[in-house]
């Protein structure tokens, strides 16, 4: 059987699809970067999508983004449910800058109503960037799969020096102590990490105490109203 050719029609559209996304991705960069250089010191919240508002997890997050609001710092978040939701509530509740940083999906997330800076994504790469570079620490809720990525991705960031020594707070002793005691068990055994590698990431039960190690890391190194970053 004679193999059927491509039509030059289809082969056009092939030849140009990738470089006319190149566009769209800087696109998405370009409205990012101009949205979130004003917004001062923040500090990006991190946790499940599923977690609902009579969980103890989401009480606690918006407890402490309200306490971070009211010390003056912005709150970013992925801008959709859950933890997501509770951050931008608690930020939102405190007078300060709730900003949800929108990822488009087939499934799942919708931005939440708190949030009263959003810019919406279609690349999961480019909304990670904005999560980062703008802030000066990090706090880690329960979550899945995603959490899991962005605490490893900017872990690794602090750990291979690309970025300062920001706070890294996992929030849920009981959520967290498992992957840490693996941490220095297993990776440190095998002299996969340094042994100093896991003293990077404190974890706490306590929003007050979560906001105190944020708090005494900008006493220490004075306000940056934008932090230094990977992605300078």
């Amino acid at each position: 059987m004679a193999r059927k050719k491509s039509s030059p029609k289809k082969s056009s559209r092939f030849v140009h699809e990738d470089p006319w996304r190149v566009f769209r991705i800087m696109s998405e960069f370009v409205e990012g970067f101009d949205e979130m250089s004003h917004i001062g010191p923040a500090v990006t919240v991190f946790g499940s999508a599923r977690t609902k508002p009579r969980d103890k997890y989401y009480k606690a997050t918006v407890d402490l983004s309200r306490r971070l609001a009211e010390n003056n710092y912005a709150v970013i978040t992925g801008g959709g449910p859950g933890i997501m939701e509770a951050a931008n509530k608690g930020a939102a509740e405190g007078g300060g800058k709730s900003v949800g940083l929108n990822i488009k999906l087939p499934f799942e997330q919708c931005g939440n109503p708190y949030s009263n800076i959003s810019v919406d994504f279609h690349y999961f790469f480019a909304r990670k960037v904005c999560l980062a570079k703008y802030s000066s620490a990090f706090v880690y809720m329960p979550g899945g799969f995603g959490t899991m990525d962005e605490f490893f991705e900017i872990l690794t960031l602090v750990q291979t020096r690309k970025v300062p020594r920001f706070p890294l707070i996992c929030f849920g002793r009981s959520y967290w102590s498992g992957l840490l005691k693996w941490a220095n068990g297993t990776l440190k055994r095998g002299k996969y990490i340094s042994p100093e590698d896991t003293d990077l990431v404190t974890i706490t039960d306590s929003p007050a105490k979560a906001v105190k190690i944020i708090n005494d890391f900008h006493a220490k190194t004075g306000d940056q109203t934008t932090p230094p970053s990977a992605f300078a």
